[in-house]
């Protein structure tokens, strides 16, 4: 194959992917508006609700693109997500909360800059990737996955203990290169009451790094004097941090895209097809893997640090493991292996499956006047003795949020029958970029091999 053939052939797949991409968002966001219309919502809940479906596209498209990286090109089952995101975001407000006295009422940190903390955050992710990898990555499928997932509850308890709640900070931090005196004299964990994240709002920090602040202070006054004049400054805030996240799935998008196609990358999609056949080449797939999921738990840290900063606060139970199984059904609803399909599947995920349920029980609510909700299913079932189903329909829209996990269960079983490589899974991928087809007739002359053996399409 010609350099042209293959920038053609490349060229083409990412113009359908494009093409795939934004017409999935387009639908998802057309159907959110028009709901909102037909529902009789106002131009405020309509943003509030566009900032939340960017938010979530956002995060979870960032997440199974990261996990993409572990289980599609590596095939390494890693159960474990949220335990990275905690720890992302835990050592992140640990660096950059400001400080604060013996005594007081909350836990500080070091008060340092948030670009230190993140990247702390980034860097603390890799290192326990590192911690949990040396040991796990000798065992395989299942025994891989109950070592992440027992990773995961371990951060998840130690967040809560009473031992790390607070620390007493000592005058002077001797580390590696260097000492400095800090002007923190407290700080912790916070036990089972969390942590308030009080430190400066990453979509700040970034206009202010950008130059940007005063003129998007500029333009919230403008739209609360001629649009919204109620406060819009946190639905103008939402929507630009969702805007800033989607900018974020791009980059790691180009960063995981690259890593496929570069040969590190073929050698990681080896071990996934066959790591014995990989190891008999002389690929030392032991550090291959180890690199693999020491940059997959980096990212995975700065996805949790980027979903939870733009909260007031963080508590141990919202690393629960449920968050690690959405990140899952996303992936596998995009099909693993493919960079475009995690991004879909986190989308589809984030705007059907998780936020859509919900956003239909506001929008009922917020065009009837149904009252108050039967309080067990008892009450609920009751009404269908005198022919009335109100009781049930306002049990179930209360109920939503328990509902979802049905419907996620359901998704998911009809997924593993009927399509388990995703939407877009088991794609064929040039295996060269020299033309291996023979010279002469014949069916090997027709068609260049594909790397998984089959006919390139």
């Amino acid at each position: 194959m010609s350099v042209d053939g293959i920038r053609g052939r490349f060229g083409g797949i990412f113009e359908r992917d494009v093409t795939l991409v934004v017409a999935v968002l387009g639908a998802l966001y057309l159907a959110y508006i028009l709901a909102g219309v037909a529902f009789g919502y106002g131009l405020r809940g309509q943003l509030n609700s566009i900032a939340n479906l960017t938010f979530y596209i956002g995060v979870f498209g960032m997440m199974a693109l990261a996990l993409n990286l572990h289980w599609g090109y590596t095939g390494l089952f890693n159960i474990g997500i949220v335990g990275f995101m905690g720890i992302g975001i835990y050592v992140t407000a640990l660096v950059s909360k400001p400080p604060v006295g013996d005594g007081a009422a909350q836990v500080g940190g070091f008060g340092l800059p948030l670009f230190v903390g993140v990247l702390a955050g980034v860097l603390a992710a890799a290192f326990f990737g590192l911690l949990v990898a040396l040991p796990a990555l000798r065992l395989r499928a299942d025994y891989l996955a109950i070592v992440t997932v027992a990773f995961s509850e371990i951060v998840r308890f130690t967040m809560m203990s009473r031992t790390f709640q607070t620390f007493t900070v000592p005058d002077t931090i001797d580390l590696w290169l260097f000492s400095f005196d800090p002007t923190a004299d407290t700080v912790g964990l916070g036990g089972g009451g969390g942590l308030i994240l009080n430190y400066t709002n990453p979509l700040e920090a970034l206009l202010r790094a950008l130059f940007l602040w005063d003129p998007y202070l500029g333009f919230v006054s403008f739209v609360e004097a001629n649009v919204i004049s109620n406060n819009p400054k946190p639905v103008l805030d939402g929507l630009l941090y969702g805007i800033v996240l989607l900018i974020g799935v791009g980059l790691f998008y180009l960063l995981l895209s690259r890593t496929g196609k570069s040969p590190f990358g073929r050698v990681l999609k080896a071990i996934r097809e066959d790591e014995d056949v990989a190891n008999a080449l002389g690929k030392d797939t032991n550090r291959f893997k180890l690199t693999a999921f020491v940059l997959g738990s980096a990212l995975m840290g700065l996805g949790g640090i980027l979903w939870y900063s733009s909260r007031g606060s963080i508590t141990p139970p919202s690393f629960r493991p449920n968050i690690t199984f959405f990140i899952w059904i996303a992936l596998i609803i995009g099909g693993a292996g493919s960079n475009t399909g995690s991004f879909l599947g986190g989308a589809i995920f984030a705007g059907v499956l998780y936020e859509g349920p919900r956003y239909f029980k506001n929008l009922v609510q917020a065009a009837f006047e149904l009252g108050d909700a039967p309080r067990n299913f008892g009450e609920a079932m009751a009404g269908f003795a005198s022919l009335d189903p109100m009781p049930f329909i306002l049990y179930t829209l209360d109920s939503v949020s328990q509902l979802r996990l049905v419907i996620m269960g359901v998704v998911l079983i009809w997924l593993m029958h009927n399509r388990p490589e995703g939407l877009l899974g088991h794609r064929k991928e040039t295996a060269s970029s020299v033309d291996l087809a023979r010279s002469g007739t014949g069916r090997s002359a027709e068609k260049p091999t594909a790397a998984d053996g089959g006919e390139n399409q």
